[in-house]
């Protein structure tokens, strides 16, 4: 018998149309409040531990179960995402970098988004990248921009075609040293040369995830750099999960049957092993799609992002959710 589970995967969650950074990828207060009313009119919000519980064949889940998922330790999810799912009765789950809640870092993928939030025109973007290419390409050996452009420049699920190519490039595309320095490069001359404030600002304190975890959340791993999990080599791996769990049990989570949230997505079958080893329970991707208890592996269940449902509490389900609804309330 199945067991489908609608994961709904979140980031950004803030009053998004009078903030600083309007145009950022983002679900504002008020949509959030109107899919939490969708989610429940349709289907039974469960907790993570009754998912796990179900994973190993220890409990069954109801119908048309769902899960709330947030990813990144923001601090929008302890001011406006904390608040309403307690006043629902509603647990969240909860997956924050170690690196950025401890060292008040800024990661480079949050740098990335409030680069392209802070202009309303990409291209001065783009000639930006172009021109540090230029000055760097002798040393570390670049193809033409022309080139890096051809192959990123794509229109993705969400993105633009000059998004995208920022994106990759930035994400994955260069050297890792150099693609360093041209995040920080963009960052320091769009956003802002104080990143520790920044990172204050933007990142849940120790204290604030203590709270979440008090008030009934799960806290999950979601590595400790944030890093494509599945380009790096098997020590490095177990450095990134054992940093994650280390960060977790000072927050008073225990070591057993808990959960991975995979950074970008990144996984393969060296982290997994690892993951194993380390009694992980369960893994979220971000591939899309409805799980399925009985027939997806354990650690590599897909969820579904927040803009493939509705907003509306008094809408109908969709073509992206309306499979995995059994009845209606």
């Amino acid at each position: 018998m199945s067991q489908p589970l609608t994961i709904v995967m979140y980031h950004y969650v803030r009053p998004l149309r009078d903030s600083r950074y309007p145009s950022l990828k983002a679900l504002d207060v008020q949509d959030f409040a109107g899919q939490l009313d969708y989610l429940q009119q349709h289907y039974c919000v469960v907790r993570m531990e009754d998912v796990i519980a179900s994973a190993k064949g220890e409990a069954s889940l109801p119908e048309n179960a769902a899960l709330l998922t947030f990813d990144d330790g923001y601090r929008d999810h302890y001011d406006h995402v904390f608040p309403l799912l307690v006043e629902r009765g509603l647990q969240g789950s909860f997956f924050p970098p170690a690196s950025a809640i401890r060292e008040r870092r800024m990661l480079d993928v949050n740098k990335i988004h409030f680069v392209l939030a802070s202009v309303d025109d990409h291209a001065p973007l783009v000639d930006a990248v172009f021109r540090f290419l230029d000055t760097y390409r002798e040393r570390y050996g670049l193809e033409s921009n022309e080139t890096y452009y051809q192959r990123h420049c794509k229109e993705s699920r969400y993105d633009g075609p000059e998004v995208t190519f920022i994106k990759r490039l930035l994400q994955k595309g260069l050297p890792e040293a150099l693609r360093a320095e041209l995040v920080d490069a963009l960052f320091h001359r769009f956003v802002t040369d104080d990143e520790s404030a920044f990172a204050d600002e933007l990142y849940m304190s120790v204290e604030e995830l203590r709270k979440l975890h008090e008030g009934g959340m799960y806290l999950g791993s979601h590595g400790d750099r944030h890093e494509w999990l599945n380009t790096l080599p098997g020590e490095a791996q177990q450095r990134e999960i054992d940093a994650s769990l280390s960060f977790l049990a000072e927050l008073g989570i225990q070591s057993d049957d808990w959960v991975m949230c995979y950074p970008y997505g990144g996984y393969n079958d060296s982290l997994l092993a690892v993951l194993r080893d380390r009694g992980c329970a369960l893994g979220l991707t971000v591939e899309v799609g409805v799980a399925d208890l009985t027939k997806n592996d354990s650690l590599l269940l897909p969820r579904l992002d927040t803009n493939d449902l509705p907003i509306d509490g008094e809408a109908l389900p969709n073509n992206g959710t309306c499979s995995a609804i059994t009845t209606y309330s």
